[in-house]
């Protein structure tokens, strides 16, 4: 792993009275993809949402480029540098592409690629078609890939994916798989919730199995390929 770009320690939420997180941690390293696979309803999307803030009941210490952000409201956060891209894709759907993607920029960060619409469009060559056309009428790998374009726009250090390949054709899929290996190669580190097993295998490197809110497992996708009974006591249906 190269070093830490985020550091999560014992990660807590509830919502309510209903405890969501169990002292979840984890790390990410700079240009590192690290897969957080579950069932659904594990807690994959509630540590997304815990880690940005958006979970206004939490516990526990996050760290992202060496600077304590558990206290920081999530505009502040993303505006060092941590970018999300919710399962829901929440693009602007009146807008067009180019329109979206004006939405998301942020001005330069030294120590992060910086990525511009073109640059996107060669990321996403689907988009570079699709430039005047409105998000609601594109179909969900379009809004999907538009979502992700719109957010490498405020120039991450550092992106949270949820579910990205979830309801896409496997045309679109590969696609993914190959943009999100295209953002590795630019440097950005990458945390993937992914419930296809296969998916998470082709980007991630490392990955983090979550049940019931808490971590079950750690280590390289190797060492989980080598635990048969881990994938099936956390992931069989």
């Amino acid at each position: 792993m190269n070093g830490p770009s985020l550091v999560v320690s014992e990660l807590s939420a509830s919502y309510g009275r209903a405890r969501a997180l169990f002292d979840v941690s984890l790390e990410v390293g700079a240009g590192d993809a690290v897969a957080l696979i579950g069932r659904n309803g594990a807690g994959k999307s509630t540590t997304m949402r815990a880690i940005l803030g958006l979970v206004k009941q939490r516990g526990g210490k996050v760290v992202f480029d060496g600077e304590d952000i558990s206290a920081l409201p999530t505009h502040r956060i993303v505006k060092r540098g941590l970018g999300y891209v919710p399962e829901d894709r929440r693009i602007f759907a009146e807008l067009t592409t180019e329109e979206n993607l004006e939405v998301g920029r942020q001005a330069p960060r030294v120590d992060a690629s910086r990525w511009t619409p073109d640059k996107l469009y060669s990321l996403f060559p689907n988009l570079g078609e699709l430039r005047g056309r409105a998000g609601a009428r594109m179909s969900g790998g379009e809004q999907q890939m538009l979502a992700i374009a719109r957010t490498l726009m405020g120039n991450p250090t550092l992106l949270l994916l949820d579910e990205p390949s979830e309801g896409l054709a496997p045309r679109i899929v590969e696609q993914m798989i190959a943009a999100i290996l295209q953002m590795k190669r630019e440097g950005l580190g990458l945390l993937i919730s992914e419930p296809n097993l296969n998916f998470a295998r082709a980007v991630a490197e490392r990955v983090y199995v979550i049940e019931k809110g808490s971590v079950r497992f750690s280590g390289t996708m190797a060492e989980f390929d080598a635990r048969p009974d881990v994938r099936d006591a956390y992931l069989a249906l």
